[in-house]
């Protein structure tokens, strides 16, 4: 089962990331929310991976990559992390995969930043198919060279769920209790800490209310995420619409006056 789970998981590694990167060039379909629940699909426990992607996302919502920094990589840190507790199962797999998909990501981050520079060799080659001005070439070897591409990660993905979990379930079961309750304890933790780190990126005088509003809401009124999130939805609703009818209202006064058409003079014009 976990070689074969392994395999499913490097074979979704490959689709999601070749798909995304050289097919639509969104860069959103390997993010957690997306890549965990395909995951958690294949390897039959649609439940988990679609919990599981609500938190990994949350996690990863404040990390960017900036140029050719990757700090940590979601797509493989999501995938791994819900095979894990996919495969293990029990109380506490769930809050042990959160807790170590930010590690698995930092380290899958360095593996693919190694291969780049095989990559970009690989520049000359593009210019000089570009030069050829044959656009069927240049892609279908473009799609050919994006797959090969994602062979070392995949490859890591595979021996890590086919023969790393059975080894690291074994590691964390001979572990004292206090150990896997901190882990458990910092696997419930990483949603705010994603929340933090995305807050210290959009935080402003302007909304700072608001997140204190919503934590009135959640520890005074005990209101769900789900309630929360449709009253901060009708919130910046109203915004919206405020702001843009002061803006069209704005526009309309200080608009200049239409210049008065005054009468031809025929006469002047005559001579």
């Amino acid at each position: 089962m976990s070689i074969q789970a392994g395999f499913l998981c490097a074979l979704v590694y490959v689709l999601v990331y070749a798909i995304d990167y050289y097919f639509l060039s969104w860069q959103c379909l390997i993010r957690p929310i997306v890549v965990a629940p395909l995951t958690g699909l294949v390897l039959g426990d649609l439940g988990t991976g679609i919990v599981m992607g609500a938190s990994l996302e949350a996690i990863f919502m404040g990390i960017s990559a900036v140029g050719g920094s990757i700090p940590s990589d979601c797509l493989s840190g999501a995938i791994i992390a819900v095979a894990y507790a996919i495969l293990v199962g029990g109380d506490g797999a769930v809050e042990t995969g959160l807790a170590l998909a930010m590690t698995i990501g930092t380290i899958m981050a360095s593996i693919n930043s190694m291969c780049m520079a095989a990559w970009g060799a690989l520049a000359a080659y593009w210019e000089r198919l570009a030069a050829e001005c044959k656009p069927k070439k240049f892609y279908i070897i473009n799609v050919i060279v994006a797959i090969i591409t994602t062979l070392p990660a995949a490859a890591v993905i595979f021996a890590g769920v086919s023969f790393g979990v059975e080894s690291l379930q074994n590691a964390l079961n001979a572990c004292p209790a206090w150990v896997m309750t901190g882990l458990s304890t910092a696997g419930s933790m990483m949603t705010a800490v994603g929340f933090g780190i995305l807050l210290s990126q959009i935080w402003s005088a302007d909304i700072a209310v608001f997140f204190f509003v919503g934590f009135v809401l959640t520890k005074s009124l005990g209101l769900s995420s789900l309630g929360v999130a449709v009253i901060a939805a009708g919130v910046a609703l109203l915004y919206f619409f405020i702001e843009k009818d002061i803006v069209s209202h704005k526009g309309s006064s200080t608009a200049e006056p239409a210049p008065e058409l005054k009468p031809a003079n025929t006469e002047e014009d005559f001579f």
